[in-house]
């Protein structure tokens, strides 16, 4: 507002000056007329600037972790298009939670998806029973029960059979389920029985999340 009162004064005295005797002015060449214009020139320019760029996830990253001392993940929700950097706002054990300052949260336990909150057909509580076998790298197979709140405020439980395998990569553990007409594979970084990279499916709802400890 300050910078249209600026425009509008500086073309009122040039308009006052050109009605005077000098003739410096005329023409809207004078000092005055000049002033008006440039104070017109640069609010619109100001107006025509192009939005800040959008951060990348690693600038996103670094600025967390200068600005947050405590543990943090980058969590990239694909079926939303977006990332997030969470930080850690509880624990129980080894079960952590993590949230946005918007409150969207995700809860691991060392690395593993066990529930999410706010984010919309929420995850209530998974109970893989093929995490023994991820965490020691193992093939084989096992029941994992995913619970999930419905309109009601039920929990609705979905049952799937899983087997798991070693991965293309070093490392990598691949849990592979399929039930209720859907199937999805869950992949695991494996590091000394914890999980700092992974992709993991919620549900039906919000598909898969890729889940990065920045800080542990």
């Amino acid at each position: 507002m300050r910078a249209i009162k600026t425009v509008a004064c500086m073309a009122a005295l040039a308009g006052l000056a050109a009605c005077g005797n000098s003739s410096a002015d005329e023409g809207g060449g004078g000092p005055l007329a000049i002033l008006a214009q440039t104070a017109t020139q640069a609010v619109t320019a100001r107006r025509a600037e192009a939005p800040a760029p959008a951060r990348s996830p690693e600038e996103a990253a670094a600025e967390a972790l200068r600005v947050n001392p405590g543990p943090l993940i980058q969590a990239g929700f694909e079926s939303l298009g977006r990332n997030q950097i969470m930080a850690m706002t509880g624990q129980n054990g080894s079960m952590r939670t993590y949230m946005t300052p918007s409150q969207e949260a995700l809860i691991l336990r060392d690395g593993m998806l066990v529930g999410t909150r706010g984010l919309g057909s929420d995850l209530s509580v998974a109970e893989p029973g093929t995490e023994a076998l991820i965490r020691s790298g193992q093939a084989g197979s096992g029941t994992r029960v995913m619970r999930y709140f419905g309109g009601d405020g039920l929990e609705r439980p979905l049952q799937f059979a899983c087997t798991t395998a070693p991965g293309p990569n070093p490392g990598v553990i691949v849990e592979s389920c399929q039930g209720h007409g859907t199937s999805f594979q869950n992949n695991y970084l494996v590091q000394g029985g914890q999980i700092p990279v992974s992709r993991q499916w919620i549900g039906p709802g919000l598909g898969y999340v890729t889940v990065q400890t920045l800080r542990p």
